[in-house]
């Protein structure tokens, strides 16, 4: 079993999608913060999902997912990545003017809450989360590229060209 999970409208074939909303595609209509009539996994991806939650949430479905994957099953989570975030639209107050502090401010709430997010990591508290979940083994890995032939060229959300943007 392969699972996709906050689907979406975007599908993938072979894989039973799995989202909290029955757009055309999905396979199973499901609140992932309650627990999954899934067991054996192979694989799982979520892409740009697991902001979505908040942390006690995240770390949650972290759990769940390893609950679900079979012992040599392997998770692949994207996520906007914070420190592209801290990068891109943070500077110390004192290098800012007032109107710079002002637009600073509304940016960085956008970037937080504007498409839902609740909660967004960096890699060392993705990876941190991951282990106090029951991964064993976190490495990071290049957009779209896997050792496991199934996982590669997932990613469908756009990719920042300077700095990753997500934490694939």
């Amino acid at each position: 079993m392969r699972l996709h999970i906050g689907s979406g409208p975007i599908a993938i074939e072979g894989w039973t999608n799995v989202d909290l909303v029955a757009y055309p595609g999905v396979d199973v209509v499901l609140d992932v913060r309650e627990p999954w009539p899934f067991a054996d996994a192979e694989l799982i991806f979520a892409e740009h999902f697991i902001e979505h939650l908040t942390l006690a949430q995240g770390v949650a479905f972290l759990r769940e997912c390893r609950r679900v994957l079979r012992e040599d099953g392997t998770l692949r989570l994207s996520t906007p990545n914070l420190d592209w975030v801290w990068l891109t639209h943070y500077k110390p107050p004192s290098e800012l003017t007032l109107d710079e502090q002002l637009i600073g401010c509304l940016e960085i709430n956008r970037a937080f809450h504007g498409w839902g997010h609740q909660f967004l990591y960096n890699f060392r508290t993705l990876e941190l989360a991951l282990r106090a979940s029951g991964f064993a083994h976190v490495a990071p890995r290049e957009y779209g590229e896997s050792e496991i032939a199934p996982l590669r060229n997932l990613e469908r959300h756009e990719r920042h060209r300077d700095l990753p943007h997500t934490i694939p």
